[in-house]
């Protein structure tokens, strides 16, 4: 097997992921797009990245599309990353909301740390009120990751000492270095598959929060927007969307205003005056 990938090729692969994916690969990631990709040529017997993309793009190669993508679009995250934002979401955001059935969607759920972070602090703030948790990532693979649980140690670091002792549990023998969120905790959140570049099929009636944090980082300017659009309209009215701190929106249009950096908000519903009785 030849695993030397020409610069046609890599440029045919970056335009293919970056039309399917959205997500922009940098001119000097050949070499991550190799050792990403080599153990797919090797398993499916393909001699040359040529041959491998030859299949991608081709009516048969649906199932190896969904395998590409999750190898070159997963990205690595961690418990309570940018904690600043959970802060807010507990001492501001979420005490604005009205009271009643609150929906939240985290858009770039990845392994799971983020939608479960989030599903924390929901538990802990709301109480006995109801809630939903969408989270939505385009990887079948870590979608699949993100709904066992399981995590090393490592990865809860930033969690609150709170937090760990009331919805995590400590794994055992063949489990043993890692953290499994509770059952019940993980059981309150959706993990779907879904395409930013595609409006979300969602019959909820919109969300009060989204969380759409690190992702956009990885998009063009026309991307962002797409997505941005996509998203806003899902956004109720008074509803919260907090995107990453390295997130930049500048040229963006975005109908919210903004209440920090990264931290934006939807005009409340306009009310119409009843009209009396002649």
């Amino acid at each position: 097997m030849n695993t030397t990938l020409d610069s046609a090729t890599f440029m045919r692969i970056r335009d293919y992921v970056h039309c399917h994916a959205g997500i922009l690969i940098g001119a000097e990631k050949s070499s991550m797009v190799v050792s990403r990709l080599w153990r797919r040529l090797e398993l499916l017997g393909l001699p040359t990245f040529e041959q491998y993309l030859a299949l991608v793009t081709s009516p048969e190669g649906a199932a190896e599309r969904v395998h590409m993508l999750d190898q070159l679009t997963t990205n690595e995250t961690y418990f309570f990353r940018e904690p600043a934002h959970f802060n807010r979401l507990q001492q501001q955001i979420l005490p604005s909301l009205p009271r009643r059935p609150l929906r939240v969607w985290c858009g770039a759920a990845s392994t799971g740390e983020e939608p479960y972070s989030l599903a924390m602090v929901l538990q802990d703030t709301l109480g006995n009120q109801p809630w939903e948790l969408v989270a939505t990532d385009l990887s079948t693979k870590v979608l699949q990751q993100a709904r066992r649980g399981i995590y090393r140690l490592e990865r809860l670091e930033q969690m609150p000492p709170a937090y760990l002792k009331r919805y995590c549990r400590r794994g055992v023998e063949k489990y043993e270095g890692t953290l499994m969120i509770d059952a019940e905790l993980r059981r309150k959140v959706e993990f779907r598959e879904h395409n930013l570049l595609q409006p979300l099929e969602d019959r909820g009636g919109g969300f009060d929060v989204i969380f759409l944090r690190n992702v956009l980082i990885y998009f063009d300017q026309p991307t962002k927007q797409r997505v941005l659009d996509h998203v806003v309209a899902q956004l109720r009215p008074g509803g919260w969307l907090v995107t990453g701190h390295c997130d930049s929106l500048i040229g963006i249009r975005l109908p919210l205003q903004q209440i920090i950096p990264s931290v934006f908000v939807s005009a409340p519903a306009q009310h119409q005056p009843q009209k009396r009785p002649a």
